[in-house]
C-alpha cells in the first residue's frame, strides 16, 4: 500500500517493540514467538519490502531501533535481548552485504538506547541514573535525528552502555557485578515482578 500510494521509500525507520519482562522459565512459547514477531520479524518484513528499491537506485537510509539489551543478555529480558540482538546482527550483515556489493549509497544506523520513559518501560526506574538514565522520548528522538543526519552506524545511549561492550574482555563475574552495582535486577523486579 505504501509503495502504491507514496512510491519508493528512501528512508526506513524501524521502531517496533514489546517488552514482557518475565523470567525465562515463566515465558510461554507464545510469549517468545510474539516478542520475536514484533521486535525482529516486523523489521525483516519492512526491510524486504523497501530495500530492493533502494538497492536498485543505490540510495537510501535504513534505521533500526534495537536496544542496549541487544548488546548483552540481561535479567528478565531473555526474549527481548534475543530479539534485539537479532536486529543488531541482521543490520550489521545487511550493511556488510551493501558495502561489499558496491551499494555504498545506502546508509545504515542502529539505535541502541537504554530505557526510555515510554509505555514499553512503564514503571522502570534506574537505580544509578547518573550512569544509566531513563531518557524522555523527546531527548532520545533528537539524538536519533542527529545520528541519522550524521549517518552514524551506531547510536548508543547513554555513553555508559559502551561498558556492555567490554563483556567479551571481562570475566563473567565482573559483568554480573556491574549488573549488581547498577541494581538492574532490582529495577526489573520493581517494574515487572508484580505483573
Amino acid at each position: 500500500q505504501v509503495k502504491k500510494e507514496v512510491g519508493d521509500v528512501t528512508i526506513l525507520i524501524n521502531n517496533a517493540g514489546i517488552l514482557i519482562g518475565k523470567k525465562f522459565c515463566d515465558l510461554t512459547d507464545e510469549d517468545f514467538e510474539k516478542t520475536l514477531r514484533i521486535n525482529f520479524f516486523s523489521q525483516v518484513w519492512t526491510l524486504k519490502a523497501f530495500l530492493p528499491a533502494m538497492v536498485d537506485c543505490n540510495r537510501g537510509h535504513l534505521i533500526s531501533t534495537a536496544s542496549a539489551a541487544g548488546l548483552m543478555g540481561l535479567y528478565r529480558l531473555s526474549d527481548y535481548c534475543a530479539s534485539k540482538s537479532a536486529v543488531i546482527g541482521m543490520m550489521e550483515a545487511i550493511n556488510s552485504e551493501l558495502y561489499h556489493g558496491g551499494k555504498r549509497g545506502i546508509k545504515t544506523t542502529i539505535i541502541c538506547p537504554y530505557f526510555l520513559s515510554t509505555r514499553l518501560s512503564k514503571g522502570f526506574k534506574s537505580k544509578r541514573p547518573c550512569l544509566y538514565p531513563v531518557y524522555d522520548p523527546e531527548y532520545a528522538a533528537s539524538r536519533i535525528v542527529d545520528a541519522i543526519k550524521k549517518e552514524k552506524f551506531y547510536l548508543i545511549m547513554p555513553p555508559a552502555v559502551y561498558l556492555l561492550g567490554l563483556k567479551i574482555f571481562l570475566p563473567r563475574k565482573a559483568v554480573l557485578f556491574l549488573e549488581s552495582y547498577v541494581k538492574f535486577p532490582e529495577s526489573m523486579e520493581e517494574a515487572y515482578g508484580q505483573k
